[in-house]
Order: structure tokens, then C-alpha cells, then sequence
């Protein structure tokens, strides 16, 4: 069975999807609508963009291997690619492919019949930096490395390259012919990036020689030094590149840690980096204060000890020149590291002034997964009854309201808003509708004031389920909880999908961090309007909405005994049992057993010692559901780390929006590095948020998440990357006739009916798109939110004197 495997999250970093572009059959260029956000990049012309200079632009950290068809590939390996190797197709600000004309003067479909086959013609100035002109050589050592057949070659992915007969040269030099054994609709996603003959020549060669070093390249860039002591990878000028030169001297890659940004910026250590929210506040509070007071270099009313009080201060002051010498000593210490902790502060938010946050949405889109495999959400009725409770208006705003960002909920699996293939599909299952929730739990069999006759004090959830109060916490302290998979679940753990862009509360104002208890409750009281900067009427931030946690609230419930409500509610059915019809003939939706032999969701953890056994009780779960004498209990399956507020916050929302309908939710934090690992991919869970990338390419991306599973031999379950279990033979043929069709208008009306069957499922519930916050120097041109877009490194570069006065003047 040939290794399919998600495009890297990874590529999302440096906006080097390799998503390459259609040139639309009869489309419109309004087909999928308008972005929900465009780039935020200081878009200059380049006449107004100066020669020369250096930019240092923070990564998580240096990349393991070179090779983007390697699986220990990350966001590093893909922006030095993008920089310095062959991209034959890019994407515009849509995310729709496009030829990239310095590799490409034509690539088309030449013959349909008895076989495709597509024409490369290729630039005649584009060479190797070796002098050799890339060429069919080039594309047939890469066809060869990346088919599958030869097994010697590690390979992380092969889709597309599978379906290749042959490839040869064309007419002439600089064209080359690539036949088809089986249609391929996205046969633009093949060759980006292409690598030269010397790396895909030899197994040895793929497998080593491209991991530390890539000797051939042929990019506005080429790969200078890699050191690993400073953290750095240097890109510089590639003096053979034939397109229009880069306008930056050297590209320097710089590996900075999420929590530590602020300061590296405020150090002058970076020019550009991806941002948390706490960050981006920062940014913003230093931006205010200089409006307020110019030339000020006084302390700022926000940071360490900003909010101690007098009566506090006055107190502190007694004690360290007070009597008792032990305490004084202890005080003053204390007031000298805060003193210290405060002129840090303020100097790194005086060098702040220097940034500004750019903002867009990311290629990636958050869900809610619904794992069918087992249990309650086996019945697809109870899938349907989830999904229909939920408001994803106000779990968009929730996120991206407060960062002055659009917040439309997604409204397909398969594209977003922008891209040809997107359309809203969500009507395929219905939207917020609390009655026809009721009656379809009710159909289910499911009822409030059901009898109970699970023991007494039995616990849903994990008995062994982290809490934050076991994480270091602090703002910008690294994750953002929002795992995109792709990344997160290939790097054992190792920092949080890439750290994107995090939704963050307010900075806090203290050295001191807040402390946590086990659900994750703020002491601090939230702010719920928002406009449209990064601060609420006032001048006060606007931070993230912080819902109450509900496990006491819902555990009382469950244990009441409180009067049956009365009969099942009788309501109108929903739209989507019946809007599938086709599919309920042929396609089984609940799925199998869970894989292995681990215990399903919701259920009591072994414990490590005999206990006595627990006393049965006949009771009701009085306002909440049960049926068979089980409580409806879910287990909803959450990161505990810091910078995971967001996440859990819309968790919590979901919580209480379940409550509603009389499901019961088990908050259940898990330890970062096991979140995905041990529990999403593993099926440990219920319920769980987690992100999918986009992609240009969805027949061919798309379909190991939604693939049916298919059992083992060994009784497990085959899931590809469908995490929630749940598939249906019709999805399926519809993303095999997607694939294969070569009338792209065709191929994504194909997409359209599978993404409104998927919709139907309800094993996968999108919710919003992720948001992107990147700081940047005041003076930077072409660079910073890049949204859905590819970044063009040879035109970022720093804005002429004239241009960035002008632009200063625009702000003012």
C-alpha cells in the first residue's frame, strides 16, 4: 500500500504551499468568491524598494533535512526551498495556482485520449547554479524517486507521481512530455519544488546527501551557511538567477522560540517573525503609548508591577526597611528583580515602537473532529444532533472578533473562501437549530430523566487527564494549541503544529503569571466587545472571551434527582437525515471498532491499586440525557499547555452549547506532546479541535481525511488520516471521479457533492480560519500576513527613504 501523507502544515509558514494553479476551463475568476482576508504584506512596487540590506526572519528552528519529500520535513525546509529551488507553479492571493513564468512559459494538457499528456515548455534562461540548464533529466529522476516502486527511497508522499507512465524530452531541449497511465486532475501540484538530478539520481543521494546541504539549486536565492550554534541559515543572492534579482542581499533565517519574539524583536535579533497574540499586544500597547506620549522615555502603565497599587506598594516599602531584617532582605531583593523586570519591560517596549502587527487568515482551517469509531457518536443521529447545536458564528468570533479579523465560519472541507473549489455546503447538515438537535437525540433513543444505573461516583473522561497547573504558563510561552496536522503529528511532540499565530488573552499586566487550576479558570475578569483593533473602547485590551468551565455545573446534574422533564420533544426532522438518501442505501456510517485495544472515550481509567467496588444506585440524570441506563457523556479531549487558551475557551463555549441539548461534556486536558499522538490519531476521544491546511489540490490532499477505514487483518481499522472514523463509500467514488477527471470545472462540482456529503456525516464540523499575526518592521516591504498567497523573496526588501516617509505619513 503506497504512503499517503497530508501536505506539510509546514508549507503554511513561509506561504510556500505547493499548491500549484489551473488555468480555469470556462471558470470565472469569480468562482469560490473573495477571500475572507487578503494579504497584509506593505505590498511596493519594486522601483520603491531599495538594493541591498539583510532581513532576519524568525523560524521555530533549523530544519532536520532539505528534502520537502523527506517525513522529518517542516516549515524551515519548505521556506528555504520556496527561496532557492525550481517552484513550477505558486499560488496568487486566492490560493489558486498559477504558472510561475521564470520556470514556465507553458504547461498544458496536449492530449486526453488514449492518454493525458502534458507539455512542459520550459524557460530557456533557467539553469542550475551549477551552469546546466534544468531539464527532462531532472523530471524523470524525481518521477523515479517519488513513485513508490523503488522502495530504497524514503519517501514521505507519492501521489500524483504514481499515475505517471513515462517522461521524456520533447521537441526540443526545453520541453518535456509527461504521459499518464490513469488521468490525473491535479497534475499542476507535481514538480514543486524540483529538485536537480544530483539529489533524486540515487537512493543514497535522496535519502542523505539533500538532509544538511543542497549543492545545486537554481532560485532567486542560494543556500549559503547553516549554523546550528547560532541558530541561523543563511540565503544569499544567487548571482546566476535569471528573473529579476532578488532585492535583499541575504535572507537570514533565524531560529526563535514563540515565547521569546518579543524580545528578540525588541533585541534587534529579528526583522519579521509570526506572532502569538500576547506579542501582537505588546506591539500594539507600544504603538499606543508612543501616540500618546512622543519621545517619551518614561515607564509604561502596563508590565511588571504596572498594577500594584499604593496601599501595595506602601506595604512593600515597610517591610524592606522595616524591623524584622529577614523579611526586609527577602523584600528588597524582591523590588530590585521587579525593578529590574520593569526597566526590561519598558526598554523592550520602546524598541517595539520600531513594529507593526500585519494580519490576515491563515491557509488552515480549525474543526470540531467527532470520532465515530465508537460509542454514542457511533449513531450518526447523535453526529448530526452535535453538530446542530453548536452556533460556529459565535465560535469564529470568539477567535477572531477581537483581532479585528472577519468571522465567518468555513463553509467547506475541501477549499476556502477565495479558492475555485470553495462553496458554503454547510446546509448539507443544517445550521444551529436546538429543536431539530432534541429531536433527533430523541429519535435516537436518547432522553432527559432517564434512569441511571452506572456506580456511583463512576468519572467520564481520563482518571489521568493533565491539568495547567502542571505547565509553565506565561504569555507567548510557545503553542498555540491549534494543531494543523501535517506538522504537529510528524514531530513527536516537539512545539505545537509550528507555533502559528495563537489567540491570546489580554498581556498580563504583572511579572507574575496567572495561576491555573485544573479547568483552566482565569481569575481575571474578560472583556466580550471588541472592535476592530486590537484594543476595546477605552484603551483597554480586548481579549479573548474566557467561558466558565462547566464539569461541576454538568456532574450536578447528572447526580440530581430531579423530576423527569416529560416526554421526548417532538420537532421537525432534519434536513440532512433525509438530504443523503443516496448514501443511506449503500454507505454504512458508523464506523467500526476503535483501533487496537485501548479503551474508548468516556471510560474510567484501570486503577493502579484494587479498589472496592463501587455501590450501585438507581437514579435518573435529571435535565441531561441517558438511555440504557448510561448518562450521554462525552469525552472532549483538549491541549493543557499554555498558550491553549483560545482553544480551550472554545471548548468550553461548545461545552455549554452542549449542555443545552442535554449532552454531558468531560473536559479532558491531556499533556501537549500526547494531544495528538496519543489521543486524535489514536482515537483516544470524542470530541477534539484540531486544524486541517488548505489546499489547491483537494482530489488529491483531501481524500486520506475523509477515506473511509477500512479494517485490518489484525481486526484494527485502516484509518489513512481520517481521524474521526467516519467515511462513506459514496465520498469516496466521488473524490476517485474527482481525481480522474480532466475538465477542471468538472473535477470541482465533483469536490463541491463530496464536501456536502462529508457536511452530511457530521464526523467533521469546521469552524473558522485560523488567524495570522506577524510583527514587522515598520520599513519592510512585501513581506508579513501572506494569507493564502506564495511570497515572492525576490521582491521583500527594505522600502526606499522616500517610500517609507510616505508611508509613515499615510499612517499619521
Amino acid at each position: 500500500m503506497s504512503q499517503r501523507r497530508r501536505r506539510s502544515l509546514a508549507l503554511l509558514t513561509s506561504g510556500v504551499l505547493a499548491l500549484p494553479l489551473l488555468a480555469g476551463c470556462g471558470a470565472g475568476d469569480d468562482e469560490g468568491g473573495p477571500v475572507a482576508a487578503g494579504q497584509d504584506i506593505a505590498a511596493t512596487a519594486r522601483d520603491r524598494v531599495a538594493d541591498g540590506g539583510v532581513l532576519r526572519w524568525a523560524v521555530d528552528g533549523l530544519p532536520d533535512t532539505l528534502n520537502t519529500f523527506q517525513a522529518d520535513a517542516d516549515a524551515t525546509t519548505n521556506r528555504i526551498a520556496g527561496a532557492v529551488l525550481p517552484q513550477l507553479f505558486t499560488l496568487d492571493a486566492k490560493g489558486r495556482p498559477v504558472a510561475n513564468p521564470d520556470y514556465l512559459e507553458k504547461a498544458e494538457v496536449v492530449e486526453r485520449e488514449p492518454k493525458q499528456v502534458v507539455l512542459y515548455k520550459l524557460n530557456q534562461q533557467a539553469v542550475w547554479s551549477d551552469g546546466r540548464e534544468i531539464g527532462a533529466a531532472d523530471f524523470v529522476a524525481q518521477w523515479r524517486a517519488l513513485n513508490g516502486k523503488d522502495s530504497a527511497y524514503w519517501t514521505a508522499r507519492n501521489a500524483g507521481y504514481d499515475r505517471i507512465e513515462k517522461i521524456e524530452r520533447g521537441k526540443t531541449d526545453l520541453e518535456v512530455k509527461v504521459t499518464f497511465a490513469k488521468p490525473y486532475t491535479d497534475w499542476r501540484s507535481l514538480f514543486s519544488p524540483l529538485y536537480p538530478k544530483q539529489v533524486t539520481g540515487t537512493p543514497d543521494a535522496f535519502n542523505e546527501g539533500a538532509r544538511g546541504t543542497l549543492k545545486v539549486t537554481a532560485g532567486p536565492f542560494n543556500l549559503g551557511a547553516i549554523d546550528k550554534k547560532t541558530g541561523t541559515a543563511a540565503l544569499t543572492r544567487n548571482a546566476r538567477w535569471w528573473g529579476r534579482p532578488a532585492k535583499l542581499d541575504t535572507l537570514v533565517l533565524t531560529a526563535v522560540p514563540r515565547a521569546q519574539r518579543p524580545a528578540a524583536l525588541a533585541a534587534g535579533k529579528v526583522d519579521l517573525a509570526e506572532i502569538d497574540r500576547a506579542g501582537a499586544d505588546r506591539i500594539a500597547l507600544a504603538a499606543r503609548d508612543a501616540a500618546r506620549t512622543p519621545g517619551s522615555g518614561g515607564a509604561p502603565a502596563h508590565g511588571p508591577g504596572a498594577s500594584v497599587t499604593p496601599a501595595e506598594a506602601t506595604l512593600s516599602w515597610a517591610i524592606a526597611y522595616g524591623a524584622d531584617e529577614g523579611k526586609a532582605a527577602t523584600e528588597r531583593e524582591n523590588r530590585a528583580q521587579n525593578a529590574d523586570a520593569a526597566k526590561k519591560y519598558a526598554d523592550e517596549q520602546s524598541a517595539l515602537r520600531t513594529f507593526t502587527v500585519r494580519k490576515s487568515l491563515e491557509p488552515a482551517y480549525t474543526q470540531l473532529a467527532l470520532n465515530g469509531a465508537s460509542g454514542p457518536l457511533a449513531d450518526e443521529r447523535v453526529r448530526r444532533a452535535v453538530a446542530r447545536a453548536l452556533d460556529r458564528k459565535e465560535l469564529a468570533e470568539i477567535v477572531l472578533k477581537p483581532l479585528g479579523l472577519p468571522a465567518k465560519p468555513v463553509g467547506s472541507h475541501v477549499a476556502l473562501a477565495g479558492q475555485r473549489a470553495y462553496a458554503d455546503n454547510s446546509e448539507a447538515l443544517g445550521g444551529k437549530d436546538i429543536h431539530a438537535a432534541e429531536a433527533l437525540l430523541a429519535d435516537a433513543g436518547w432522553r432527559r430523566g432517564g434512569k441511571l444505573t452506572e456506580p456511583v461516583g463512576a468519572k467520564a473522561g481520563s482518571e489521568n487527564a493533565e491539568d495547567d497547573s502542571k505547565t509553565p504558563s506565561g504569555p507567548g510561552t510557545g503553542n498555540d494549541g491549534l494543531y494543523i496536522v501535517g506538522e504537529t503529528d510528524e514531530r513527536n511532540g516537539d512545539s505545537l503544529e509550528r507555533g502559528l499565530p495563537a489567540v491570546r488573552s489580554a498581556i498580563r499586566t504583572d511579572a507574575e503569571t496567572f495561576a491555573q487550576d485544573d479547568r483552566g479558570d482565569r481569575g481575571d475578569q474578560r472583556d466580550q466587545g471588541a472592535g476592530n483593533d486590537l484594543f476595546a473602547q477605552g484603551g483597554r485590551l480586548s481579549p479573548v472571551l474566557a467561558a466558565a468551565p462547566l464539569a461541576d455545573e454538568q456532574r450536578a446534574a447528572l447526580l440530581a434527582q430531579a423530576e423527569a422533564l416529560g416526554a421526548e420533544a417532538s420537532g421537525p426532522a432534519d434536513p440532512a437525515v433525509a438530504a443523503d438518501t443516496a448514501d443511506a442505501a449503500g454507505d454504512a456510517k458508523s464506523g467500526p471498532a476503535r483501533d487496537g485495544a485501548a479503551p474508548g472515550p468516556g471510560r474510567a481509567g484501570s486503577s493502579p491499586s484494587p479498589a472496592p467496588a463501587p455501590v450501585k444506585q438507581s437514579r435518573n440524570s435529571g435535565n441531561m440525557l441517558a438511555k440504557d441506563g448510561k448518562a450521554l457523556s462525552l469525552r472532549f479531549v483538549l491541549p493543557a499547555g499554555p498558550g491553549s487558551e483560545a482553544l480551550r475557551t472554545v471548548g468550553e463555549r461548545i461545552a455549554q452549547m452542549l449542555q443545552k441539548v442535554g449532552v454531558h461534556t468531560e473536559l479532558t486536558k491531556v499533556a501537549d506532546e500526547s494531544f495528538f499522538k496519543d489521543h486524535v490519531a489514536s482515537g483516544q476521544y470524542d470530541l477534539a479541535l484540531y486544524s486541517w491546511p488548505a489546499t489547491a489540490y483537494p482530489a488529491t490532499d483531501d481524500r486520506p481525511i475523509f477515506a473511509k477505514p477500512e479494517p485490518a487483518a489484525d481486526g484494527s481499522l485502516l484509518v489513512e488520516q481520517n481521524y474521526t472514523r467516519v467515511g462513506t463509500d459514496h465520498i469516496d467514488q466521488l473524490f476517485d471521479q474527482a481525481l480522474g477527471e480532466l475538465d477542471e470545472e468538472a473535477s470541482r462540482e465533483l469536490m463541491r457533492k463530496a464536501d456536502a456529503r462529508i457536511w452530511a456525516a457530521a464526523g467533521s464540523i469546521p469552524l473558522y480560519q485560523r488567524p495570522e499575526l506577524v510583527a514587522a518592521k515598520t520599513n519592510l516591504a512585501n513581506a508579513g500576513a501572506f494569507g493564502l498567497g506564495t511570497p515572492r523573496f525576490q521582491d521583500i526588501g527594505w522600502k526606499k527613504a522616500q517610500a517609507a516617509k510616505e508611508n509613515q505619513g499615510k499612517k499619521k
